[in-house]
């Protein structure tokens, strides 16, 4: 559980992750100032914003012209998520002459978080004028990033990430995270586990695959987490789940999946949608809450325009917080299928997980299977009291995917099985559907379980 904020960041060649880390000199390890900088880093690791930028003004006020004291600043406020307090604090006081290239980098990459390209434009220009030929690609990688934002439409007003001390017409706001263990169309079978799902022998590395981004998609986030998802946001925790799904039968792997809701101190929850990627701090902060701890992460941003789909993927190794590698798989309504059973076998493979997936979870039609899995989660989370019925998509459209799939699917006949029952004990009026069910022993046995 923790507050989810986020830098965006560019796919190579612009380096990932956070903003730079600030690197303090050792020469001033004993600097009065550089006490009250570590005094500050530390209530950020709280969660004490407010205490925190009491330091940061305090300092600035006094050596605010240093460039160690900017990149010091900067880099720990937006590795912590809080890069409205960049922009706030220590763009108004940057210079690229007399400061260098490190602070401005921490400054350009805030602003492409807040999604303001013409401001992160300006700063751009004043990296480039330094003329740093070590710099150059790296400029490039972010001038790339400006431009995307420049085609996704109105960047001014594409809000920020929701920072610690949020409010809403609900409260506070904060940020809760569900892990999800077994496929998401099993729960409800555990009568038939072993039929199903196949026992780990030995010790396994956890794989965490995260819900994915959307950046730039909606006006309006907090709005948009107001109403029933739609198919944009079924996808981001669709392909995760999915994803996951591709690890279970190995036996090298324990994968999960970490889903995410919007917390109000009212008691009330919406889904959450994640405007920006996730960055290493919130990797920390699902890591350590999870009892059994993870090896490794798999983040992402899903993009989409005019029918077009683009979703990268990237692999962090959690001991040392490192990006490993990153995949793209760009898809239409023609395409879809084939690309994402490529990237799917593409992360196996890297990965080294053989044999791929569950064999009743196997179809040549990934793109209704993520469907089907959208649906199933969503009246799972319904019947664990995650999700209010008003937020359910309609109860027809939502099914309708599975019910294409489960003659030709053990999974998506188990899935449909426990949709019904769950249609049912939460007194939803779902429409009696003419269903062909796969035709196999253990879907004759879950129906009578």
């Amino acid at each position: 559980m923790g507050i989810f904020d986020r830098l965006s960041k560019k796919s190579e060649p612009a380096k990932p992750a956070a903003v730079t880390e600030a690197l303090i000199p050792q020469t001033l390890a004993q600097s009065p100032i550089i006490t009250r900088l570590r005094e500050a880093r530390e209530k950020l690791d709280h969660k004490d914003l407010p205490a925190a930028i009491t330091i940061y003004e305090e300092v600035l006020h006094s050596s605010g012209d240093r460039a160690d004291v900017l990149v010091t600043i900067s880099g720990d406020l937006g590795s912590t998520g809080n890069v409205d307090k960049v922009i706030e604090l220590v763009a108004p006081k940057y210079d690229a002459t007399r400061h260098g290239p490190a602070t401005g980098i921490n400054v350009l990459q805030a602003y492409i978080a807040v999604r303001n390209a013409e401001a992160a434009q300006h700063i751009l220009d004043l990296l480039f004028s330094l003329n740093r030929p070590d710099l150059e690609e790296r400029l490039y990688g972010f001038s790339n990033a400006i431009s995307e934002i420049m085609l996704g439409g109105d960047t001014a007003f594409a809000p920020a990430p929701v920072q610690a001390d949020a409010q809403s017409e609900h409260g506070p706001l904060k940020v809760a995270i569900v892990t999800i263990s077994k496929p998401i169309w099993f729960y409800g079978l555990e009568a038939l586990e072993a039929k199903i799902l196949p026992a780990k022998l030995g010790p396994t590395r956890r794989i965490a695959f995260t819900q994915l981004a959307l950046p730039g998609a909606y006006f309006d986030v907090m709005q948009e987490m107001n109403k029933p998802e739609d198919d944009l946001a079924k996808l981001s925790k669709a392909i995760p789940l999915w994803l996951s799904e591709g690890f279970l039968s190995s036996s090298a792997y324990t994968p999960i999946t970490a889903i995410a809701f919007m917390e109000f101190a009212d008691g009330s929850r919406n889904p959450m949608i994640f405007d920006a990627e996730w960055s290493t701090e919130q990797l920390r902060q699902m890591n350590e809450s999870n009892s059994d701890h993870v090896d490794y992460a798999v983040t992402g941003i899903l993009k989409h325009r005019a029918g077009d789909y683009e979703l990268t993927l990237k692999v962090w190794e959690i001991k040392k917080y490192r990006e490993r590698k990153q995949f793209i798989a760009r898809w239409n309504p023609a395409t879809a299928n084939e690309e994402l059973n490529k990237l799917r076998q593409t992360l196996c493979t890297y990965m080294e997980c053989s044999p791929i997936g569950l064999a009743l979870t196997q179809t040549d039609k990934p793109r209704l299977w993520l469907d089907s899995l959208g649906a199933a989660l969503n009246l799972f989370l319904a019947e664990k009291k995650l999700l209010a019925l008003d937020k359910l998509p309609a109860l027809d459209a939502l099914g309708k995917a599975m019910i294409t799939l489960t003659s030709e699917s053990e999974a998506a006949s188990l899935g449909w099985i426990n949709f019904e029952k769950r249609c049912q004990q939460l007194s939803l009026d779902i429409s009696k559907q003419n269903v062909k069910f796969f035709n196999s022993t253990l879907v004759s046995e879950a129906k009578q379980t």
